[in-house]
């Protein structure tokens, strides 16, 4: 033949074939779409709000909002300006970014995964793995399994956040997790500070600084960088607005990287070993609540640390409501179940403060202090005293008020009872009904 042929004997018109072939299917998986060309419209359109239904209903946000949105609408980026001119290492681990969701808006989840591999550089995310966590329509998570590098992983019965975030992390390939949940959107940059972070010291566990999605408008709002998480003894999360002097001391250096005693929970990143090494999370936790304060006190009790990235941003709908039922009041047993196995004696003050709690069951927590004792955990007191010294505890001096104590039995239906540490601008308060005793609170001394 005349026709010009390559170098290993193929002609060139048979390997412009075999090219424009590879071109038109897919380089992760055949039958994948790039995330640009999935169709939103169907997707979103076969769940949208019909006129006369209530908006909030199905998710607790407005969804009808939500819907109106792009799957890549521009947001703000909120970061330091500091932020935009820093270089991140070119060699860093790829991720395994795992969202877990349950009946999760459309259009919600679909930003997320559009907003993670949008934002972030095409080699560091390995893959994002959904799990669907019996949702009760199994294309909300399937038919996004046709983007690339998203997987789909159905569980065939309701297990809740920390076991379906189990599964997702075992089926992950990649050496770093990435858990969000799903309904968040990334901004500019958002992974190489968390994975640099890791990478540098695989014992951290590193979250962005979790920007606020409203409710109500979906308008993207940059929050507060002087802001750690935190606690009181009730064992409700809160966030701790940095003291004057700390705030002084990061002028020199603002987007350094920010200790905390707290993470949040729904945004993270850790490396997959130490994840497993860890004990991954309490698979007895049921549904959702009370895991961000175990995952906290482990890591940081067993020789990790826990950190905000300032240049890390991701933004996040908060919710005044669960869209969703706790089967057996399974935030108030996982939040028993992580003061049980991690703060020693100090378990009291969460009794003190929640007395209800002691009378729910919390099952076997045998194989958890097993792992604490094999791990050589530090005990709750070193946590108190060199991770949050805020918190104050019990061989500091107290004090109780008692409002309207000397008319409890006559016409004020409740009395008010204030206590809490001296020098300490944190206090709690109880309302008892009339003619209650002050049994719940027989700790608390007077101060001396």
């Amino acid at each position: 033949s005349n026709l010009k042929r390559a170098r290993w004997g193929l002609p060139l018109w048979s390997l412009h074939v075999l090219w424009v072939g590879f071109l038109q299917s897919n380089s992760v998986c055949p039958g994948k779409v790039r995330w640009q060309d999935f169709d939103q419209d169907l997707y979103v359109g076969a769940t949208v709000v019909r006129l006369g239904q209530d908006p909030y209903a199905r998710n607790k946000f407005n969804q009808v909002e939500s819907d109106k949105l792009r799957m890549d609408r521009a947001v703000p980026d909120t970061r330091h300006d500091h932020c935009r001119h820093k270089q991140w290492k070119t060699d860093l681990p790829a991720s395994s970014v795992v969202i877990t969701f349950h009946n999760e808006a459309r259009s919600a989840l679909l930003r997320t995964v559009v907003s993670v591999l949008k934002k972030s550089p095409p080699h560091l995310v390995k893959e994002i793995i959904l799990v669907d966590d019996y949702s009760d329509n199994p294309e909300d998570g399937a038919l996004l399994g046709k983007i690339e590098k998203v997987r789909v992983l159905r569980n065939d019965r309701r297990e809740g956040l920390m076991r379906s975030r189990v599964r997702g992390a075992d089926a992950a390939t990649a050496p770093v997790l990435t858990f969000l949940d799903s309904h968040c959107e990334c901004n500019e940059h958002w992974l190489e500070p968390l994975l640099e972070r890791v990478a540098e010291d695989k014992t951290r566990v590193v979250s962005p600084i979790i920007d606020v999605i409203n409710m109500d408008n979906f308008q993207y709002v940059g929050a507060s960088a002087d802001l750690k998480g935190g606690f009181d003894w009730n064992l409700v999360f809160k966030w701790d607005y940095m003291t004057l002097e700390q705030r002084r001391a990061r002028q020199g250096n603002p987007i350094a990287p920010i200790k905390t005693p707290m993470i949040a929970g729904g945004l993270f990143v850790m490396d997959k070993d130490n994840f497993e090494l860890l004990g991954k999370y309490d698979m007895m936790m049921d549904v959702w609540g009370g895991e961000n304060l175990e995952i906290s006190f482990r890591v940081w009790q067993c020789g990790g640390s826990l950190e905000i990235i300032p240049c890390s941003r991701v933004g996040h709908v908060f919710r005044k409501q669960h869209p969703y039922t706790f089967p057996g009041g399974s935030g108030t047993v996982n939040t028993r179940r992580a003061a049980e196995v991690w703060m020693d004696e100090f378990k009291n003050f969460y009794y003190a403060a929640v007395p209800s709690a002691r009378n729910v069951p919390y099952g076997n927590i045998q194989s958890r202090l097993e792992m604490k004792k094999r791990l050589g955990c530090q005990p709750f007191k070193w946590y108190l005293e060199n991770v949050y010294p805020e918190l104050r505890n019990t061989s500091q001096k107290r004090a109780f008020t008692v409002s309207g104590l000397n008319h409890v039995k006559s016409h004020l239906k409740t009395v008010l009872v204030v206590f809490g540490f001296v020098n300490q601008n944190s206090f709690y308060s109880h309302c008892l009904r009339t003619g209650s005793q002050i049994r719940n609170f027989s700790w608390c001394r007077r101060a001396t």
